[in-house]
């Protein structure tokens, strides 16, 4: 279904130069895919001789006239990836997309991995996409044209600190090169793959559940919302480059990507049957998600630090960016029009998690509105807002 649905956007980054690390295999493998699908130039930059030649016969035999190339490296080293950027200069003269997608996992408590395993997991999670960053930015800067793009992770996930921490950071970084960007038609975002059961994710969930006391069937059924294909994710990812300007300073993911080009829709996320058959108001419905609208956009018309904060404080509260619970709206009001038998149901979680995001804003709105009068106005808009989630769940 996505195959077919990705002819829509066929030559759609003819002639883009397009370099992604880690696309040997898994998401970037299928990343890679999509990008030539999309007839763009793709580097395949990978630490494994075997997948990257691999990926490029297999590739080349899919897509035979494209223009394609493995660069072997390790991240880990600096001077490997400066003798990188030289070559591909040199030889393409410039590069339009840079997706930092390689990554390296290392699973335990704190305590119990190694600081050599620390290091290695900072410089090819963080420093080697903060070097091609610094490397390929400047020819950006001065074309005023390319994009980059980020690959982080959720957060500080329980025995994952050696790949969470330094995946968050991308975030972190991401957001400074944003605000230092602004007004400029040079774009950077980040995007995440959801839960994806590729080897490497599939051996390290494995460690992680057993070290929470689950089957691995356990906790994939408590992560189910999130799931996609490598496939799916891997095409979310490079369809994202369509939007660029659009995610600009977000935190995404690889099903708002989906979504917003029409290659997934609702039923195809797996989300239809997540919740009972419950009636209840359309017209309340659609009043809740237009309070949202006017929210999000009053957020990303706020100054870049301002609107950063909005939007990181809504991700960690609510669980998936701003941009992708807007779009989710934004096709429930699409479900309600056409009067689908999914309706209400399928995004009924979502507007649970909203109620909590506007409780934890009442809560933090005591804290810091010293005006009284200003401090009433503003809880009593919240709380109606409160209420009216009340009305539908």
């Amino acid at each position: 279904m996505i195959d077919e649905r990705l002819q829509d956007c066929r030559y759609a980054l003819k002639g883009r130069k397009v370099l992604i690390t880690g696309a040997g295999g898994g998401i970037g493998y299928e990343a890679a895919k999509a990008f030539l699908c999309m007839d763009a130039a793709v580097i395949i930059a990978d630490i494994s001789r075997e997948k990257g030649s691999q990926a490029v016969q297999s590739l080349g035999a899919l897509y035979p006239n494209s223009r394609m190339e493995f660069y072997e490296i390790d991240l880990a080293d600096e001077l490997q990836i400066r003798r990188m950027h030289s070559y591909l200069i040199q030889k393409y003269g410039f590069i339009d997309v840079v997706m930092h997608n390689a990554a390296v996992i290392y699973i335990g408590n704190v305590e119990e991995i190694s600081s050599a395993d620390w290091d290695k997991s900072y410089r090819v999670n963080f420093r080697a996409p903060l070097l091609l960053t610094q490397l390929f930015l400047p020819q950006m800067r001065s074309r005023n044209a390319g994009t980059i793009v980020f690959v982080p992770s959720s957060g500080a996930a329980p025995y994952m600190g050696a790949y969470e921490v330094f995946k968050t950071a991308q975030v972190e970084l991401c957001n400074t090169l944003s605000g230092e960007l602004e007004g400029t038609d040079v774009f950077t975002y980040s995007i995440g793959p959801g839960l994806v059961k590729t080897d490497t994710a599939m051996h390290g969930i494995e460690m992680v559940a057993q070290k929470m006391g689950l089957t691995t069937e356990e906790f994939y059924a408590m992560n189910d919302s999130h799931m996609l294909s490598a496939r799916e994710a891997g095409c979310g990812f490079a369809v994202s480059v369509l939007h660029a300007e659009k995610y600009n300073g977000q935190e995404i993911g690889s099903i708002q990507a989906l979504m917003d080009c029409g290659l997934l829709s609702v039923t195809d996320s797996g989300n239809s049957d997540k919740a009972g058959k419950a009636q209840t108001d359309p017209a309340m419905i659609r009043k809740i998600i237009q309070i949202y609208k006017e929210q999000y956009n009053g957020w990303m018309e706020r100054n870049i630090f301002e609107r950063q904060w909005v939007l990181r404080d809504f991700k960690k509260t609510v669980g998936i960016s701003a941009g992708q619970f807007q779009s989710d709206m934004l096709q429930q009001e699409k479900e309600l029009t056409a009067e689908s038998e999914n309706g209400f149901t399928v995004y009924r979680d979502h507007f649970e998690k909203l109620k909590r995001y506007y409780q934890r804003q009442y809560k933090l709105l005591q804290g810091y509105e010293k005006n009284p009068d200003k401090r009433k106005e503003h809880s009593d808009a919240i709380l109606s807002w409160i209420r009216m989630l009340d009305e539908i769940l």
